[in-house]
């Protein structure tokens, strides 16, 4: 099941590849597939944009309806059945849905999973010959090779920095990092009412936290192509998204 996504994303990633390469962007520290890679997971968000709109519409206009909400949980406070269809109709009248930013959520959770097959066997779903993989050029910055761990040893030399002999992961660290922006970003950007519970609020920062510390394990764990492409993932969602609030809040004080 795997392998029909994997296919497509190794077919792109391929082609990226023999891009780079016939433009002579392959160099011993911005190897062809780093750079294709990072080529790469920005086409597929510039596939993903229209339903990273839609998602961003969808929140701003739960965002605008919140007091409207607030009136609602007051006033049917003592009726459950009344108050869920009231807000039904509120959604219904205002062209909003509570579930309108979960799409782009679900579409990129196959794409990451595919994505990490394909980092886990680029012989397979990518170049198909063991040797030309073996040839070609993998480093990317300060790391020698992105198609090992950051605790690999190459050649005598660590993959990523080593301190006294242990491997600082610094590109793990780092994909931690943007994850947690992002999910901080994404979590301000939540419309919030007072019916929502204390243990969902909690939930909400245990996950603040979890999220970038799991993301901080695969980096370590796994080789570090996936964890640029993840990294690569959250700085170009909170450029876009930041662009897109931007855009829309202006769109919307023209029209008023």
């Amino acid at each position: 099941m795997i392998d029909i996504i994997a296919r497509p994303l190794g077919m792109l990633l391929k082609f990226m590849y023999n891009l780079c390469v016939s433009i002579g962007l392959d160099f011993e520290r911005l190897s062809a597939y780093s750079m294709a890679i990072i080529l790469a997971t920005i086409v597929f968000k510039l596939i993903l944009l229209p339903l990273t709109i839609k998602q961003t519409k969808s929140m701003q206009g739960m965002q605008a309806i919140q007091p409207k909400m607030k009136e609602l949980q007051k006033k049917y406070k003592n009726d459950p059945q009344k108050l869920n269809e009231e807000t039904m109709k509120l959604y219904k009248d205002n062209k909003v849905s509570p579930f309108g930013g979960c799409l782009p959520l679900l579409v990129q959770f196959p794409i990451l999973i595919g994505y990490f097959r394909v980092m886990q066997d680029p012989v397979k779903y990518v170049f198909e010959s063991q040797a030309a993989f073996d040839a070609m050029g993998k480093g990317f910055l300060w790391i020698i090779d992105i198609a090992q761990k950051p605790t690999a040893i190459i050649n005598g030399m660590p993959n990523d920095f080593q301190i006294a002999g242990v491997t600082i992961p610094i590109i793990a660290i780092i994909s931690a990092i943007t994850t947690y922006f992002y999910s901080k970003y994404s979590m301000q950007m939540q419309p919030t009412t007072d019916g929502a519970s204390d243990q969902a609020q909690s939930t909400q920062k245990i996950m603040l936290y979890i999220t970038p510390a799991m993301f901080l394990y695969f980096g370590y764990s796994y080789p570090v192509g996936f964890t640029i492409y993840w990294t690569v993932s959250n700085i170009f969602q909170i450029v876009q998204q930041l662009i897109l609030n931007k855009t829309f809040k202006k769109v919307k004080g023209e029209s008023n």
